[in-house]
């Protein structure tokens, strides 16, 4: 698949099952991803890949942050949350390591990150695995930062969730550019 393939027809794949990325698979993600732009060289960036039963693991540190949390929260709701990272044989968390640097503001840092996030949904829909990029509260909570090993100065970007697509891909619906650009300054 050619790059203005990728960058034109990739769309969210919720729905996956086995088999995950193998090892070769992988590796062509993470290079993808650490091609992401990098002001200052930092590296702004670090995953985490979670599969079997540690997918299982993380539901329940889902579960315990969302009781924590204030409100009556249901057994319904609970059982939503350990079900979660069972959507897909594997998980990537991103998480944006942001460091203190003069030239380079946590703001860029954080969105090369995103840009990474970016590179391995791109390489995923080349190589014809699904993916699909999630967050929800859950990335936002500081019991699940903890419960992943974050440091102060990290915080989740995404939960990519990785598979095979279950269904045929839909097609996305082209967007009329004029909608988005203009020039400036405006006449």
């Amino acid at each position: 698949m050619d790059a203005l393939d990728a960058l034109l027809n990739r769309v969210s794949v919720p729905r996956l099952c086995e088999p995950a990325p193998d090892a070769a698979q992988r590796e062509l993600l993470f290079r993808a991803a650490l091609r992401a732009p990098d002001h200052g060289q930092l590296r702004p960036w670090r995953f985490l890949t979670i599969e079997g039963a540690a997918r299982e693991h993380l539901g329940e540190l889902f579960a315990q942050a969302m009781a924590a949390g204030a409100g009556e929260i249901s057994e319904e709701a609970l059982a939503k949350a350990r079900a979660m990272p069972l959507r897909a044989p594997l998980l990537v968390v991103v998480i944006a390591r942001v460091k203190a640097h003069a030239k380079v503001p946590p703001q860029e840092q954080v969105i090369a990150a995103g840009c990474a996030t970016h590179a391995i949904l791109l390489a995923a829909h080349a190589q014809g695995i699904g993916a699909v990029w999630r967050t929800g509260e859950l990335a936002y909570n500081a019991q699940v930062a903890t419960g992943l090993g974050l440091g102060s100065d990290e915080q989740i970007i995404a939960f990519l969730y990785l598979g095979t697509a279950e269904r045929e891909l839909r097609k996305p619906v082209p967007l009329p550019v004029a909608d988005f650009v203009s020039a400036w300054p405006s006449v």
